[in-house]
């Protein structure tokens, strides 16, 4: 019987691949890709789109049925977050971010805790992200500042938060705090919350940035706010770090695909002009060093979906896949910066021109290298993590 329902689940699963990414791509064709460069260029927050997104169901894209999400896997997740990459990374951004934080509450919070916000979260009604980095503290999370004293059964939060993705248009955040900063080691000290805008954070800036355009990402200033025990994350102080690393596996998965996507479509366009573009009485595709650059691109797009595909596959089977996440985005990202750039120069003036997207991706590839650890601390995780297996 078992075997029975694990085919079925199989079948389901397969039939909702289907159907999703099927309706997303014409979607993405019809809708999206003809107003992509107005809104990138003008760094326009695209609601009609954000909207379409909620009507799809893809703010709980992950989130289980039982709590009103789609239930998908993170095999199935990452084939949306690639499609979406690769016509606007930007709307994967939206709702990673937001689903990271809906990722915190399945795993870790209380059955009050998912009953109230996981079902507003598959709806839309809750939109957030998570408050992780600060001014002075990007990959080292035990460097936070921001902190949280009880006073009664309320918490008074205090400090700033920067790179917050969907701050200024969502209405709520995964905020990381220390509830005890003299705690050693310095992670046990630290504690998650679920904050709502109306608890009283503000959005004090938003801040301009060389792509990754459309996408609000902000500054955000937590001044004495206010909120109940009940929001502190399953409840117990000094779980919050380990809380956190678990998720940024789903995270580091989502900046995968997003690099497979934004290197596909980098691919995509140099593969197209090389057909078209003639220099010596024949198509540049012809010329020997043109080509040896379209082998490598697609070389690192397939490299990179592959590691994905294991990454997803291992968190699917609720295993521990750091290893394989970290090697999946580390490889992902890289590929889309540099097929980004190899793009580029296939297309000449025309791939610096803000006529064409090859520019925007661009500028958009370096923030894969960059955003859930960088790119560095990646190599340092992973030869730990490899070094370690050998004791």
């Amino acid at each position: 019987m078992k075997e029975v329902a694990r085919k079925e689940a199989i079948v389901a699963e397969a039939n909702l691949e289907g159907d999703m990414l099927s309706v997303l791509g014409r979607w993405l064709e019809k809708d999206v890709k003809p107003k992509v460069r107005d809104l990138e260029h003008a760094d326009e927050y695209p609601t009609e789109m954000v909207e379409q997104l909620r009507e799809f169901g893809l703010f709980g894209a992950t989130i289980p049925e039982a709590f009103g999400g789609l239930g998908m896997s993170a095999s199935t997740y990452a084939r949306v977050v690639e499609m979406l990459s690769g016509v606007w990374i930007s709307l994967s951004g939206i709702i990673n971010s937001h689903l990271m934080m809906a990722e915190l509450v399945k795993r870790h919070g209380t059955e009050a805790q998912k009953a109230e916000i996981l079902p507003a979260c598959a709806a839309g009604e809750f939109r957030g992200g998570m408050a992780l980095t600060e001014p002075g503290c990007g990959s080292d999370l035990q460097a936070v500042t921001t902190s949280a004293k009880r006073h009664g059964d309320s918490y008074k939060i205090q400090g700033v938060k920067t790179w917050i993705t969907n701050a200024a248009m969502g209405n709520c955040l995964g905020v990381l705090v220390k509830t005890d900063l003299k705690a050693r080691p310095r992670y046990t000290g630290m504690s998650l919350f679920f904050v709502k805008k109306s608890d009283g954070y503000q959005v004090s800036k938003r801040l301009g940035k060389l792509g990754y355009k459309g996408i609000d990402t902000c500054e955000v200033l937590f001044d004495d706010v206010m909120v109940p025990d009940t929001q502190l994350v399953g409840e117990n102080e000094g779980t919050g770090f380990l809380q956190t690393v678990g998720a940024l596996e789903l995270g580091r998965i989502n900046v995968a695909a997003r690099g497979v996507g934004v290197a596909g479509a980098a691919l995509e366009a140099a593969l197209g002009y090389a057909r078209i573009r003639e220099t010596m009485g024949k198509p540049i595709g012809e010329h020997q060093a043109v080509q040896m650059r379209l082998a490598n691109m697609a070389c690192r797009v397939s490299s990179g979906r592959a590691l994905l595909e294991i990454a997803a596959r291992a968190f699917d089977a609720g295993q521990r896949c750091d290893l394989e996440a970290g090697m999946a985005k580390l490889v992902a990202s890289e590929a889309a910066l540099e097929n980004a750039i190899d793009s580029m120069r296939i297309h000449g003036a025309y791939g610096y021109s803000t006529e064409l997207d090859v520019e925007r991706l661009f500028r958009d590839a370096p923030v894969l290298s960059i955003g859930e650890g960088t790119n560095d601390i990646q190599r340092v995780l992973i030869a730990k993590t490899l070094l370690g297996r050998g004791k």
